[in-house]
């Protein structure tokens, strides 16, 4: 089996220099982090354009840096590949660069078809690579708090994996987890007495049913995180679900590369059917095998969930953020742009972001869906969309709006330009508050620094850039009959954008 020479380590949460030849190829496990959920259920602070997995829940690091970091030993570990979407390609390129993975395989979903389509592609991408490399599927939203444990259960489960078994990693339940679905655990393999036979799958359970699975002591937690031979695999996938092998095949055949990004084929991955590993392959083969491990797992679904892992007050209260609270019992405070004030409240979830309050019972969390759904319904932007829209850029976010005008603050990272562009229906006034920024305005290239101003007319061809060290910051005045983000007219862009 694999083992980690101490002189590889990752210091500060940055990736240990990689060799210069090494990539998916090279015997090395492939890590694929599964990053195309919505996590609607941890609405408002999660949502459509900006998802969980991108935002720094638990720690100062986001789930998906977090989930980069567990697999980035480069003497274990080939670099990452990220099945992601589209929508989020920027964001992902630069939260795994800030890691120091500067060349990741990120491919493009432009559907979200669930974890067996993502799979699929990973295991054709690896073997065209390695025939014989083994994956290490990670979903990028959930929480590991022993990485130590993490890789001692990757390298436990290795050599199962290298004979063609299909490894689950299990975890010992801490409780009647009803959010959860179970491993029943069968007899150890014969080759591998830490690795056990998968005697069953089960579906989330009722709270009783998994009161009697603790009790046994049989059942494991069902991590979602796998250990697979990718030919194995897709060979089992052609016996068991051909049409989607099929479909992901012709989705690769005619990918095409976007600037560092692999964009699958539109209609082929489409017509895939929205189907999880687990129904598509791992509760119908028998080559699947559990590693029971206990190294600090989460699945971050629920507020409550957050409230679970979160540090607690003498009155069970957990305060992340701009909080203030007085005899505040058991409850999740969350003051993201706004201050939380909370008084003589039990068992609430409070989340405050710039543009939305959220207020439930702990115990109602797991039906928030039903607000986003009934927002996106009634054409609410709140549903999907932030107040900080990023870019490949930068971002913006809107200050004010009113009858035929909007004030936006507009950031753009250091050597980052925006498209050369214009508009039919709006004037811009454009105010620097720190920062240098070069301004094209038709014919004319202008260089502005703090305080200083410029007007953009209507219809004007215009480009923001920030040609120095440290980021941009403006004000940005917009005014005109109609002020919607497809006003553009984009005639040039160095990211590739329509």
């Amino acid at each position: 089996m694999l083992k980690r020479p101490q002189d590889q380590s990752v210091d500060q949460g940055t990736v240990a220099t990689r060799p210069a030849s090494a990539g998916l190829e090279g015997g090395r496990i492939v890590p694929v982090l599964l990053s195309g959920g919505n996590g609607t259920r941890l609405w408002p602070l999660s949502r459509e354009a900006y998802p969980k997995q991108l935002l720094p829940l638990v720690g100062e690091r986001t789930l998906l840096q977090q989930t980069a970091l567990r697999a980035c030993d480069p003497a274990v570990f080939a670099r990452p590949m990220v099945i992601a979407n589209a929508e989020h390609r920027f964001v992902i390129a630069e939260q795994l660069r800030a890691l120091g993975i500067a060349d990741p395989t990120i491919v493009l979903e432009p559907a979200g078809r669930n974890t067996a389509p993502a799979a699929a592609v990973a295991a054709l991408m690896a073997v065209q690579a390695d025939p014989e490399a083994v994956i290490l599927l990670m979903p990028a939203d959930h929480v590991v708090t022993d990485v130590t444990a993490f890789r001692q259960a990757v390298d436990e489960g290795l050599d199962a994996a290298r004979r063609g078994r299909f490894v689950l990693f299990g975890l010992a339940p801490t409780g009647p987890a009803t959010g959860y679905g179970y491993i029943r655990a069968g007899e150890p393999c014969a080759d591998a007495a830490r690795v056990r036979q998968v005697a069953d799958f089960v579906e989330k359970p009722d709270r009783a049913t998994a009161q009697r699975y603790v009790a046994s002591g049989d059942y494991l937690w069902n991590s979602g995180i796998f250990l697979l031979p990718a030919g194995a695999f897709l060979g089992e996938l052609e016996r068991l679900s051909p049409d989607i092998l099929e479909h992901c095949r012709e989705a690769l055949a005619v990918s095409a590369r976007d600037l560092d990004f692999v964009r699958l084929g539109k209609d082929a991955f489409a017509a895939c059917r929205a189907i999880s590993i687990d129904y598509a392959v791992m509760e119908r083969t028998d080559r699947a095998v559990v590693v029971p491990a206990c190294f600090g797992w989460t699945d971050i679904g629920s507020w409550s969930t957050l409230w679970e892992i979160g540090a607690k007050d003498p009155d069970g209260t957990v305060m992340v953020g701009d909080v203030v609270a007085e005899e505040a019992r058991g409850c999740y405070l969350r003051g993201e742009g706004q201050l939380v004030a909370a008084l003589g409240v039990e068992d609430l979830v409070v989340v405050a972001t710039p543009d939305v309050v959220l207020v439930t019972r702990k115990s109602r969390d797991q039906d928030i869906k039903r607000l986003v759904e009934r927002l996106r319904a009634d054409g609410r932007e709140a549903a999907t969309q932030n107040p900080r829209v990023h870019r490949p850029w930068g971002f913006y976010q809107s200050i004010h709006t009113g009858e035929r005008f909007q004030v936006k603050r507009i950031t753009v990272k250091p050597g980052a330009k925006l498209s050369l562009q214009k508009h039919y229906h709006r004037a811009e006034h454009w105010v620097v508050v720190n920062g240098t920024a070069l301004v094209t305005r038709d014919d004319e290239t202008l260089l502005l620094r703090e305080n200083e101003s410029i007007f953009l007319p209507l219809g004007c061809v215009h480009r923001l850039e920030n040609p120095g060290k440290l980021p941009l910051n403006l004000i940005e005045v917009q005014s005109g009959p109609y002020l919607g983000e497809d006003d553009i007219v984009r005639f040039e862009d160095i990211y590739a954008r329509e």
